[in-house]
């Protein structure tokens, strides 16, 4: 239903990145609350490249809640969303725009309804965190436009009861998930380690993989893992309060060898637990395997970290490199191996394009001559078509209000998706 003639609409859009654990985040103590093991620790990614753009429009012509993802129309009745739409509007406070004559009181958002549409600039549910940057802008955008004033450990907290990781997509740069110990999950919230600017030169290649929904959802296989692994309670209560101490340390003191080894171990431990997990569950492909393997060759053959790698629930990988020369030499390597299905090289490089002539690839005639990687046992053996594409980014900020009209995603006059 559309706006009614002389009704207002009153609208916010906002914009959140997506976050890469690189201490994972794997296991709930308490499944309603989303309270977690462990601590965890992730690198916000630049949200030019990834990130959740989110319009909430609130009108008193809407009869009820609606929300649309990616264009289409979704349940909003589901726990996460009404307990995210329900812990911002206890805090929303009184409204005033004078330009358009409205003015809501504080008791007046219980009765109102919002539309809420919601787009994720990368795929959904394949294992690169689009939900946590679709909880954090969700959360964020809705106390934009119900002038909630609390602080961002707070919303964190909010987002964390929406999908565990997006209270970290709360901040920018490094973000520590603290697990908490009070049963109600209030001190289990999100704090920046430190911001986008301190460690700038850090350079993200992710190669998706697959850009398909996973077999088995995140939230089905931590359930499995934390009844069935006893892997996973050792890793919890033994291994990673001790990795999180020297992973903050390494960051503080920009130490890529700690950082890289850190990030390595902890990436393959969470795939470790997986498959200790009864029945295992498999997030990994061939190609993740081979792309680990190509690091740790490279790695070794250095004699120090080059790169670190990191995958999540799905078989992404994310490359971590201290700078562009390493990136560069990185996207050779991983060029040689996986070139493009189709020769078209501008395509199959997302987000921060300069990074190919960084690599010294300008045309797929400089791909087709790049020489086999030193550390290959056996040259020649390439992957055409197994690396969908890939994306460069770098560390990016937190949230941000979208202020162009035209970048909104919900008609201002309508109070519907500007598609519908």
């Amino acid at each position: 239903m559309a706006v009614e003639e002389g009704q207002w609409v009153l609208m916010a859009t906002g914009r959140s990145p997506t976050n890469i654990a690189v201490i994972k985040y794997w296991g709930k103590r308490d499944e309603a609350l989303i309270l977690p093991v462990n601590d965890s620790i992730s690198v916000t990614l630049d949200p030019g490249h990834l990130s959740a753009t989110t319009s909430v429009a609130v009108s008193p012509s809407f009869p009820s809640d609606r929300m649309w993802l990616n264009g289409k129309e979704i349940s909003l009745s589901g726990g996460r969303f009404q307990n995210c739409l329900r812990e911002i509007r206890k805090r929303a406070r009184d409204v005033e725009d004078e330009k358009k004559g409205i003015r809501i009181n504080k008791e007046d958002w219980e009765k109102l309804h919002v539309h809420i549409a919601s787009y994720n600039n990368f795929p959904t549910a394949a294992g690169l965190a689009s939900s946590a940057a679709g909880f954090a802008c969700l959360v964020f955008t809705l106390g934009k436009v119900m002038n909630v004033m609390e602080d961002y450990g707070e919303l964190s907290s909010i987002a964390r009861q929406g999908s565990g990781s997006a209270c970290r997509s709360i901040y920018g740069g490094f973000v520590k998930w603290c697990m908490g110990k009070n049963n109600d999950g209030s001190d289990s919230i999100a704090v920046q380690l430190a911001d986008e600017a301190h460690w700038n030169d850090l350079v993200i290649i992710i190669a998706v993989v697959s850009s398909k929904q996973k077999e088995t959802s995140s939230t089905s296989g931590m359930r499995d893992s934390v009844e069935t692994s006893p892997l996973l309670q050792y890793r919890a209560q033994t291994i990673v309060p001790n990795r999180v101490l020297k992973m903050e340390e390494a960051i503080k003191s920009r130490n890529f060898e700690s950082f890289a080894r850190l990030t390595c171990a902890d990436s393959n431990q969470f795939h470790a637990v997986c498959m200790d997990t009864s029945s295992p569950i498999f997030y990994m492909n061939d190609t993740s395997h081979r792309i680990i393997n190509l690091v740790e060759k490279w790695n070794q053959s250095e004699g120090t970290p080059q790169v670190a790698y990191t995958f999540d629930a799905g078989p992404n990988a994310v490359l971590i490199a201290p700078n562009r020369k390493n990136a560069a030499l990185l996207l050779q390597k991983l060029l040689y191996c996986f070139p493009p299905q189709d020769h078209d090289l501008s395509s199959y490089m997302v987000g921060d394009k300069s990074i190919l002539s960084d690599a010294g690839l300008n045309s797929m005639e400089d791909v087709e001559a790049l020489p086999a990687p030193a550390e290959m046992k056996t040259p020649n053996q390439k992957f055409k078509g197994d690396v969908s594409y890939f994306i460069c980014s770098r560390l990016g900020a937190g949230p941000k209000v979208v202020t162009e009209e035209t970048q909104a995603l919900i008609d201002s006059v309508t109070g519907l998706p500007k598609e519908v």
